[in-house]
């Protein structure tokens, strides 16, 4: 088992960066791939990406390809959301989550109590 915490949301303007961290504890981080979702108000929780567990793989849902960044350190137990260019859109909760395998959807076993991203116009 697997607990996630994240950290490192706020209130940013549009066209600005965050970056997003995730700190695990538990039993073998580096053998789980990671994943960071977000849901708007109002709406369905969303992929956004994902990482294998060695890191050499990387997924990205289109709507954010090109602007954010995931990647992970095994040494640190943290997973990384570097988000650039950010646009009003963006605006939600995100969360961090974890799974044997990589998922491209909400399909992941753990989770973490999420973060508040903000994007002003």
């Amino acid at each position: 088992q697997v607990q996630l915490v994240e950290s490192g949301g706020g209130l940013v303007q549009a066209g600005g960066s965050v970056r997003l961290s995730c700190a695990a504890s538990g039993r073998a981080f580096s053998t789980y791939a990671m994943g960071w979702l977000r849901q708007a108000p109002g709406k369905e929780r969303e992929f956004v990406a994902a990482i294998s567990w060695s890191g050499g793989s990387t997924f990205y849902a289109d709507s954010v390809k090109g602007r954010f960044t995931i990647s992970r350190d095994n040494a640190r137990n943290t997973v990384y959301l570097q988000m650039n260019s950010l646009k009003p859109g963006d605006t939600a909760v995100y969360y961090c989550a974890a799974a044997s395998r990589v998922q491209l959807d909400a399909g992941y076993d753990y989770w973490g109590q999420g973060t508040q991203v903000t994007v002003s116009s």
